[in-house]
């Protein structure tokens, strides 16, 4: 079906930051996929631990336990707030179940009224009806109404708007922490907090769609850990499986209570095979260092950017995001930057807000940073304004 807007590239192979076309040119992937490819491609570990599984069992149905989904679950709710995880197969997915948990809870705890779910300007959070009710793309949504009802939106960062926006009718909050899809925007400080102090005020739940941040994107686990408050739920997928599709909902005990046995499900999710990728990739992610060195590659990215942008002042008007989920809003509209870079072998993903996304797989290292850069800085020489 002609869905896509696709580029006229196949790859045939990759290898760490890199991929390689059928026709023999090899790109430097600094979009993983769309924040997918945590570890690049074709990492050892990722394909040994999947190759093992493949010779064993690859599908249960979750009639039956699944010992990869408990270690999983264990590791995840060790290293966060989280109290339990339900496993499916896309951040899609994952945020419906959220919005499923916020709603139950409310209804659980004896008050049904309390349907109604704050949502932000700008937000992105997937491709089913429900998810783009609570997503703000009016393009996306051309053509499939109704939509279903129950989503109030208010502007995200603003902390007085959500609080004049809270009815008695309103029971959750779902946001970003950092938007990804809508132009890699940061929360204003202490804006996270003021959220969940008026949540708690108001006998709400909060939600954040971490299905771009987290997995050691930003420099910690998850995204929600760089402020002082904590969520009651946190959706998770792209690179918690390193590449294969799967997809987590995270959740303290109260809010997971709103879902007990019969009144969630998913054929596929959290198979056998999507648990050891993601078992996998949390052996690595959670190595001493890993997110140190995150972090110092994003240092490196944005110091190259700034010398770009003095050098050649009419091509980034700002740079945006942490860790290794970082932006360039460019002065030359991001689609020419987007298929500029790929011209000079480099791979990005456009964003809103005329936001480029560099999203490298978190394990490069300074060769690969520098040869990014390079191609950035022609770039910026051939399209400066």
């Amino acid at each position: 079906m002609p869905t896509y807007a696709r580029a006229d590239l196949a790859f045939e192979k990759g290898e760490g930051p890199y991929l390689y076309a059928q026709d023999g040119r090899r790109f430097l992937d600094f979009g993983s996929g769309i924040a997918v490819n945590t570890l690049g491609h074709s990492h050892p570990h990722l394909v040994a631990k999947l190759t093992e599984q493949v010779g064993k069992v690859w599908h249960t149905s979750n009639l039956y336990r699944i010992p990869g989904q408990e270690k999983l679950a264990e590791r995840l709710v060790a290293n966060t707030f989280a109290d339990t995880v339900f496993f499916c197969n896309s951040g899609a997915e994952a945020n419906e179940a959220g919005i499923k948990m916020l709603r139950r809870y409310q209804h659980v705890s004896g008050h049904p009224e309390k349907n109604r779910i704050l949502v932000a300007t700008n937000a992105f959070h997937g491709r089913t009806l429900g998810t783009l009710t609570a997503g703000y793309s009016d393009k996306y949504r051309e053509g499939f109404g109704p939509m279903p009802d129950g989503f109030d939106r208010v502007a995200y960062g603003n902390l007085n708007e959500l609080r004049n926006a809270i009815t008695p009718n309103t029971g959750g909050i779902l946001l970003e922490p950092i938007q990804g899809e809508g132009g890699i925007c940061r929360a204003p400080e202490g804006y996270l907090e003021g959220v969940r102090k008026a949540a708690d005020e108001f006998g709400m739940l909060v939600m954040f769609d971490e299905v771009q941040t987290g997995v050691g994107r930003t420099g910690k686990l998850f995204a929600y850990e760089w402020s002082d408050m904590i969520p009651d739920i946190i959706s998770s997928a792209k690179g918690l499986g390193g590449g294969f599709p799967v997809g987590a909902l995270l959740a303290s005990e109260k809010a997971a209570a709103a879902l007990p046995a019969g009144m969630h499900g998913t054929t596929f999710g959290g198979n056998p095979l999507a648990m050891a990728a993601a078992n996998a990739v949390l052996d690595e992610v959670l190595k001493p260092g890993f997110m140190d060195h995150v972090l110092d590659m994003s240092q490196l990215i944005r110091d190259g950017l700034a010398a770009i942008s003095r050098k050649h002042p009419g091509f980034i008007a700002e740079i945006r995001g942490m860790g290794l989920l970082l932006g360039m809003k460019t002065v030359p509209t991001n689609v020419d930057v987007v298929a500029k870079l790929r011209e000079l072998n480099v791979l990005t993903v456009p964003a809103g807000d005329n936001v480029v996304r560099l999203l490298p797989p978190l394990n490069i290292t300074k060769t690969h940073v520098d040869e990014a850069l390079a191609a950035i800085e022609a770039a910026a020489a051939a399209l400066a304004k």
